[in-house]
C-alpha cells in the first residue's frame, strides 16, 4: 500500500477549503484488517505486526476489509515519545508482548483507504474524514482519529501550543482532495526547522558510537560531524549498527581497548581536525536541526530507522 506524502512548507497555508491536522511524532503505519487477520505495514512496505501486538488485537474490532493510514505513537509523561516508539519497533516478538504492557502503543489515524472492502481513496478527503470518525469513535483508544479543524486560527494555536505534548507541527490537506498515494500531495509545517540527513558513518566504535557523520540535504555534500550524541541516541545507533549483521560486528577492533577505532575514512570535525570514522553503506537516516553554516555542528534529534 503506497502511502501519501507531504511537502514541507515554511508558513501556515491559509485558504478556503483546507483542513489542518496535528502532525504526531511517531512511525507511519498502515492497518489492514482482512477477513481473517490484521496486518500492520510500515511506510517501507515491511510487515511489522509482531512489533505491535496490542494494536493488532485492537484492530480486530474493525470491520473486515478496512485499511487505515496513520501514525503509531507511545505516550509517556503527558507527551508522545519517539524514542519509545523506536524501542517498540525494534523489539523481538517475545519482547514486544512485554513492552505492550509497559509501553502501550496508540494509533493516531488520519485517513481511511478501504472500508468494508470498498476502495475509498478517490473520494474527497472531507468524505473520507467523516467515514473515519464514524468508524473509530465508537471503538475508542487505542485506535483514534487525529483532531482536525478547518479554522486556520485554531490551527495556528495548535501549532504554537501542542509541541509541549510532542506534536511536531501540522499537516494541511484540501477538503476536496483524493488520497494522493505515493505523492507529496499534502503539506507539512514543522515547528522546528529540521531536515532528514544521510548518516554515512559514525565516530567511535560499533558498541560506543560518539557522533554521526552526516551529509546534509542542502549545500555541498561534504560530510560533517554532528555534535556528541546523547546517551539514548548512542544506544539507538549501536542497535542499528548491530542490526547490520555479523560482518559489521566482526569489524570491531579488539587490540587497543573498548574505545579504539579502526579508521575506514577521515572527516574534518569542528575543533578536532581530522577524525577517523566508520562508514555506513547504505546510509542510515537521521533528523537533524538544520543549519546552512558549519558552526555549530549539526544537532541530531533522532535516528530514523527503516521501520
Amino acid at each position: 500500500m503506497r502511502v501519501a506524502l507531504a511537502a514541507a512548507v515554511r508558513d501556515l497555508p491559509r485558504a478556503a477549503g483546507l483542513a489542518y491536522e496535528p502532525k504526531f511524532d511517531g512511525h507511519r503505519l498502515v492497518v489492514v484488517r482482512s477477513a481473517a487477520e490484521v496486518s500492520l505495514q510500515a511506510r517501507s512496505g515491511r510487515i511489522v505486526t509482531s512489533a505491535f501486538p496490542d494494536l493488532a488485537t485492537a484492530a480486530l474490532e474493525l470491520p473486515a476489509g478496512t485499511v487505515l493510514d496513520g501514525e503509531v505513537v507511545v505516550w509517556h509523561a503527558g507527551r508522545t515519545d519517539f524514542a519509545l516508539v523506536q524501542r517498540r519497533a525494534a523489539a523481538t516478538a517475545a519482547r514486544a508482548a512485554v513492552l505492550a504492557q509497559s509501553l502501550p502503543a496508540s494509533y493516531a489515524a488520519f485517513d481511511v483507504l478501504e472500508l468494508a472492502g470498498l476502495d475509498v481513496r478517490a473520494r474527497p478527503y472531507e468524505r473520507r474524514r467523516a467515514l473515519l470518525v464514524d468508524l473509530l469513535l465508537p471503538l475508542g483508544p487505542p485506535l483514534q482519529p487525529v483532531p482536525m479543524t478547518t479554522d486556520p486560527e485554531l490551527a495556528a494555536t495548535w501549532y504554537e501550543t501542542l509541541p509541549a505534548s510532542g506534536i511536531e507541527g501540522l499537516v494541511v490537506k484540501r477538503l476536496d482532495q483524493a488520497y494522493p498515494a505515493g505523492r507529496r500531495g499534502w503539506q507539512k509545517l514543522r515547528h522546528t526547522d529540521v531536515r532528514d540527513a544521510a548518516v554515512v558513518g559514525y565516530t567511535g566504535t560499533p558498541r560506543r558510537p560518539l557522533a554521526l557523520v552526516l551529509v546534509l540535504p542542502v549545500g555541498d555534500e561534504t560530510p560533517l560531524v554532528s555534535s556528541p550524541l546523547t546517551a539514548a541516541l548512542r544506544r539507538e545507533v549501536a542497535e542499528a549498527v548491530a542490526a547490520r549483521g555479523a560482518a559489521e560486528r566482526a569489524a570491531e577492533p579488539r587490540a587497543t581497548g573498548a574505545d579504539a577505532v579502526t579508521a575506514i575514512g577521515t572527516v574534518t570535525a569542528i575543533g578536532l581536525g581530522e577524525v577517523p570514522y566508520r562508514a555506513l553503506d547504505p546510509p542510515l537516516t537521521a533528523e537533524v536541526r538544520h543549519t546552512s553554516a558549519r558552526h555549530p555542528p549539526p544537532e541530531v534529534l533522532r535516528l530514523r530507522t527503516d521501520l
